[in-house]
């Protein structure tokens, strides 16, 4: 988080200014931070100013935001979960240029299909994914700024499609909020007139402007429990292990070289922490705090400043933005205390130098390609890269191609849920693997036992309860029992059965694309698979490159001979030239039969309302 874009992104609250900035366990003890929530909101209200109650509830508001996340952060209970290594995109390019590059040139643009005839979407397509700046952890910005129709008329990108415009517009996607990135092109509906879309002028060209800010080079650093209080220096960059918790780490780094001039008033983050336990893994990361003592306390004062104000005034917001800038000049460390999802071992730190930094800018235009997910034909429509990309999850990933028994019931999970009286369930779930993908359909019929039991004098199970056949159901395909509390003779203590699972049966292989079997084909970056004789229910396909890494899929396209029709052949997009494929086929469906007994919960009592 960095308080100065905006004045947001903070915590600890007003209530330590208003009691003389007393330490965070007397705060505690003085107030809980409802009650000082309760009382920020009331000292909110008595301002008249608007400007300036706006900047208070900025600042004030970021504050306890921050506070918040701190308290939620420490109490949060210890559990082991596994992330990946975010500098993987770094490890697979010469430099940090080349991966800004790699970023820029392997943007695109598809068509997505629309059962609307007024609205046509867009869909940019990125090379890294862009639900995370670790993923991607360069700074970087892309705007969009009109698109070319057929008929060679050009709209201008506007931020929100408005409703008075009587024209086309090329307006962000209000239908799809996990891809922000999409726009739509919308078309005026005319009362009266039916236009299909295809008769209206086709977007053929996405115009805009991309900048990538990629350091000059990238610093690491490998510490432990032992480097606790020392300071470890690479260069200009020293770096200082402050503490070293359970599941936590805090550092300090500082650059004795200043920032490059062009990046002065860029928001950066420079600083990339990761943990390892005793496996070896990365640990997922479960928040961080950016912000240090002396940070804090220079906000706090700011805020106290703003609290002794009646209006806002020009010269007062002067006055703030010079004590920023003093402070930044004379406080140039950079902090952060980063939580973690298990217990630390080792702690791998990357510093992004920003001294040096390399600027890309480059003006996009991209051509819209029309790569639906079903396509009715035999026209193969080329998507030519310049860029590649590997994939870095798929090793880990297709690990579980051959999965033993005992490794799927020791990762069974049983949920229970007894909110509706006539519905309670249990539910039999294991996290999802690549042998899941290739199970297929499964038998239609299993034989899945279930028996209930009350509960005797010593809560030990007594005799089988009969049951009508009403009273349960038990469907293998979804894992799931459900069952009428209603309709039980008494309650039910235990459940005792078995639910049948499958493993699938698979066949690996490993295929030179120089000398591929018939009903495989490649064409430059794409893969052809005839589908009669490699389905895809049974089939999966990984490429690799002449460096062993596996590459990234695009995206993947079925061809029918007709719509709605069965598949001829599906084509493989990817990122780079394949010259080795792992080819995944299922040989057969394994039963694996998993015993359980479980203690049912009790259906919460309801107390009756006087």
């Amino acid at each position: 988080m960095d308080l100065r874009f905006p004045l947001g992104c903070l915590g600890l609250s007003i209530a330590l200014l208003i009691t003389g900035g007393c330490s965070p366990d007397d705060k505690h003890q003085q107030a809980s931070l409802e009650e000082r929530s309760a009382a920020f909101e009331k000292s909110l209200d008595s301002i008249k100013d608007q400007q300036l109650k706006d900047a208070v509830a900025d600042l004030g508001g970021s504050l306890l935001l921050l506070e918040r996340a701190r308290v939620k952060l420490e109490e949060k209970p210890l559990e082991t979960e596994y992330g990946d290594d975010d500098l993987a995109l770094l490890k697979h390019y010469p430099s940090s240029q080349a991966l800004s590059d790699t970023y820029i040139n392997g943007l695109f643009v598809v068509r997505k299909n629309s059962s609307s005839d007024y609205l046509t979407d867009l869909e940019p397509v990125f090379p890294f994914p862009a639900n995370s700046d670790s993923e991607f952890p360069f700074p970087h910005a892309l705007e969009w700024q009109s698109v070319t129709l057929s008929n060679k008329q050009l709209v201008p990108f506007q931020a929100e499609w408005s409703e008075t415009d009587p024209g086309i517009q090329l307006s962000p996607s209000s239908a799809n909020m996990s891809n922000p990135d999409d726009l739509t092109v919308t078309y005026p509906y005319i009362d009266g007139v039916e236009t299909e879309n295809m008769q209206q002028p086709q977007p053929l060209i996405l115009h805009g402007k991309v900048e990538v800010i990629a350091p000059g080079k990238v610093v690491n650093f490998h510490l432990n429990s032992k480097d606790v209080g020392k300071t470890r220096t690479d260069g200009t960059i020293s770096v200082t292990l402050l503490a070293l918790g359970k599941n936590f780490a805090e550092v300090d780094i500082n650059n004795s070289a200043a920032l490059a001039e062009e990046v002065r008033d860029t928001q950066l983050n420079p600083l990339i922490i990761q943990a390892r336990d005793h496996t070896g893994q990365f640990l997922s990361r479960a928040g961080s705090i950016n912000e240090n003592a002396e940070q804090l306390a220079f906000y706090e004062l700011q805020l106290a400043q703003m609290l002794k104000q009646t209006a806002w005034s020009e010269a007062f917001g002067q006055q703030l933005d010079s004590e920023q800038k003093a402070f930044d000049d004379t406080h140039t460390h950079h902090y952060s205390k980063v939580y973690f999802n298990g217990n630390v071992e080792n702690l791998d730190i990357s510093v992004l130098d920003f001294s040096t930094a390399n600027i890309t800018r480059k003006s996009l235009d991209l051509p819209v390609r029309r790569l639906d997910k079903t396509v009715v034909g035999k026209d193969i429509q080329p998507l030519p890269l310049s860029v590649v990309v590997y994939d870095d999850q798929a090793a880990n990933y297709l690990k579980d191609a051959s999965l033993e028994p005992e490794q799927l019931t020791k990762s069974v999970v049983i949920n229970q849920s007894v909110d509706d009286a006539s519905a309670a369930t249990l539910e039999f779930s294991h996290p999802p693997t690549f042998n899941d993908e290739l199970l297929g359909a499964l038998p239609d019929t299993a034989d899945a036992p279930v028996t209930f039991f009350a509960e005797d004098e010593n809560g030990k199970r007594s005799e089988p309860l009969e049951l009508p056949t009403e009273a349960f159901d038990v469907d293998p395909h979804t894992g799931v029992i459900t069952y009428d509390l209603n309709l039980f003779p008494e309650t039910p203590a235990y459940a005792v059965g078995s639910m049948p699972m499958f493993i699938a049966a698979i066949d690996k292989q490993t295929l030179n694309t120089a000398q591929l079997p018939k009903g495989l084909e490649l064409k430059g970056n794409a893969l052809i698979v005839d589908q009669k004789l490699f389905p895809s229910e049974a089939w999966r396909f990984y490429a690799k490159d002449d460096t062993g890494n596996y590459l990234k899929e695009v995206l993947a396209v079925s061809h029918s001979a007709e719509p709605n029709g069965p598949a001829l052949f599906d084509v493989h997009y990817f990122y780079g030239q394949p010259t080795q494929l792992e080819s995944y086929a299922r040989k057969d469906l394994l039963p694996v039969e998993y015993g359980f007994e479980v203690k049912l919960d009790k259906v919460p009592e309801v107390t009756p309302p006087r």
